[in-house]
């Protein structure tokens, strides 16, 4: 009896550290896939896309990332455009997306991998037309512009999928293939761009309204460089003073209610003002020379819409 009543303290101290150990270990697992996954849901439709240029591209290798409507402390703000270096050959993006989930606003982040995977049919413009990737491809371990893409003129701006006025899209088998891939969370430029989007006051919508003026940089954080793109209908400066920030959050946008749909309004949006990658400086025609570092996994194949060509086959 004495030794059994030494035993048991010690006995629940493990079971109580094993119970916190298994539960730690648990809550890991879910953690770590989560940059391909959800990150944040709220009861607040996000607001249309706005009409923007491309920004030129800095030079070779970089590739595309459309901007899109983030989620803070203060409502929605926007996360402009860039051009990133590819993170390995054959890495492309599938940006993320807004989808409607038992009552709430859902966002699924965007990630890098072997193929453009579902991004709720959002048409952000530039290659990204709702399905796949038509802005360039990978061949032989470089990248190949597509300067000729070309976009429907009746554009939706819905920036959602699902819910009231939401887009309809659903994955497609290839979509559901390529969510199999090995994927790679955001680089650190690319969460550096939302880090800075989130502390301009002048990026969220309740201040400008939906058209930012800071809709795309030729590389991300560069928000002050020259090349920075506003969006059609800005008027204000990026550095907006005080007084228009007050005035503006007095009229604008409210964060408290969802934005109302008009589907007439959404057949007659106008497609984006560009649609050529453009790049000031000696370039082969419709190739890039850049060569990111070797990927270890398996060779990347291409995707519908623009994937790697030559260096591999398509899936079927």
């Amino acid at each position: 009896m004495h030794t059994t009543n030494h035993r048991s303290p010690i006995r629940s101290l493990l079971r109580h550290r094993l119970t916190i150990w298994l539960v730690a270990v648990c809550f890991m697992a879910i953690s770590l896939p989560s940059f391909a996954g959800v990150f944040i849901s709220v009861g607040i439709a996000p607001p249309p896309l706005p009409i923007y240029a491309q920004s030129v591209m800095p030079g070779p290798g970089y590739i595309w990332t459309p901007g899109y409507w983030a989620y803070g402390d203060g409502g929605y703000f926007w996360v402009p455009g860039t051009w990133v270096l590819a993170p390995y050959v054959g890495a492309l993006w599938t940006p993320g997306y807004w989808g409607w989930s038992n009552g709430f606003y859902v966002f699924n982040a965007g990630y890098w991998g072997p193929h453009v995977g579902f991004y709720g049919g959002i048409n952000y413009g530039y290659g990204y037309d709702g399905v796949g990737y038509r802005g360039g491809y990978w061949n032989h371990g470089r990248f190949n512009y597509n300067r000729n893409v070309t976009y429907n003129t009746n554009i939706s701006r819905v920036s959602y999928n699902g819910g009231r006025g939401g887009l309809m899209a659903r994955p497609t088998p290839q979509d559901q293939l390529a969510a199999r891939d090995r994927h790679m969370q955001p680089l650190a430029a690319q969460q550096q761009q939302v880090r800075m989007a989130s502390q301009n006051r002048a990026l969220r919508v309740s201040a400008n309204h939906g058209s930012p003026a800071i809709a795309a940089t030729p590389r991300a954080g560069a928000f002050g460089a020259n090349g920075v793109v506003r969006a059609r209908g800005t008027t204000t400066n990026p550095a907006m003073s005080r007084a228009t920030r007050s005035t503006a959050s007095r009229a604008g946008y409210s964060t408290q209610r969802s934005m109302p749909y008009n589907r007439a309004n959404s057949a007659s949006y106008a497609r984006p003002m560009s649609s050529q990658a453009r790049y000031q400086g000696p370039m082969r025609p419709a190739a890039s020379s850049y060569h990111p570092a070797a990927r270890p996994q398996a060779h990347a194949q291409a995707p519908r819409g623009g994937g790697n060509h030559g260096d591999h086959g398509e899936r079927h």
